[in-house]
């Protein structure tokens, strides 16, 4: 049986993007079809610097990018922490370090590459763990192979392709492909290569899309034994 491949663009310092990520494994559950997950590159923000700017916290950079007040900001940060606990997350924006997540999309670019969608979905989670829990900088490179080494990736390989200018054009090609596609937010999936479903989606809409589309290709796709035409010709019935 071939397996429905879900892309999805998201960046790991999008919590949304972990919501969503735990409403598509639900989803999955209930499917009954074998699913590929293809893990995308997005940059919430492509400035972010590789270290975070002293003394200014999470509440100060919502506050100074929305264009909001402080209390805005926090409030945005209590909906989302309320919201990450109804579906068994818990947030740690108290701990987050806001950086460059760039080479986290290169490390998961490599991921895939080299073990495959299975590991660099295992590396996904972690690193989402990693920021919106554990408070670890992920642009930081030994934090980076320390991860990768957790879930099975060699250490030595991560750390010299992170030292490296490796999958950088990989990544861009990845932005560059949201960006046509019209991507404005994350998680965004492409469901089945032509079926677009943004945003944290509840799991029944992402269940629903999912088998809508195993119909439509079970539709298109031949039976087996049936006559059909060939580089030798065409199958002729005798009776």
């Amino acid at each position: 049986m071939n397996a429905l491949r879900v892309e999805i663009w998201s960046d790991v310092a999008c919590p949304w993007c972990w919501l969503g990520k735990r409403n598509l494994e639900a989803a999955i559950e209930h499917f009954g079809h074998p699913v590929e997950v293809v893990w995308r590159a997005f940059e919430l923000d492509p400035s972010a610097p590789r270290k975070p700017e002293p003394g200014v916290g999470l509440v100060e950079r919502l506050a100074r990018k929305y264009g909001a007040s402080r209390a805005q900001a926090q409030a945005m940060i209590d909906r989302t922490t309320q919201k990450g606990a109804e579906a068994g997350l818990e947030f740690r924006f108290d701990r987050v370090q806001p950086g460059s997540t760039f080479d986290a999309h290169r490390l998961l670019v490599w991921a895939a590459e080299h073990s495959g969608h299975e590991v660099q979905g295992a590396l996904k989670e972690r690193l989402f763990q990693a920021y919106m829990y554990e408070g670890r900088l992920v642009s930081d490179h030994e934090v980076l192979v320390e991860l990768a080494a957790e879930v099975g990736l060699p250490a030595e390989l991560a750390q010299a392709m992170l030292a490296s200018s490796d999958y950088e054009r990989a990544v861009r090609e990845e932005q560059a492909v949201a960006r046509g596609l019209e991507v404005t937010g994350v998680p965004f999936f492409v469901i089945g290569e032509h079926h677009a479903v943004s945003g944290a989606q509840p799991t029944e809409v992402l269940l629903q899309v999912m088998m809508r589309v195993q119909a439509e290709e079970d539709a298109t796709r031949p039976l087996d034994d049936a006559e059909a035409c060939g580089p030798d010709g065409c199958a002729v019935p005798t009776a």
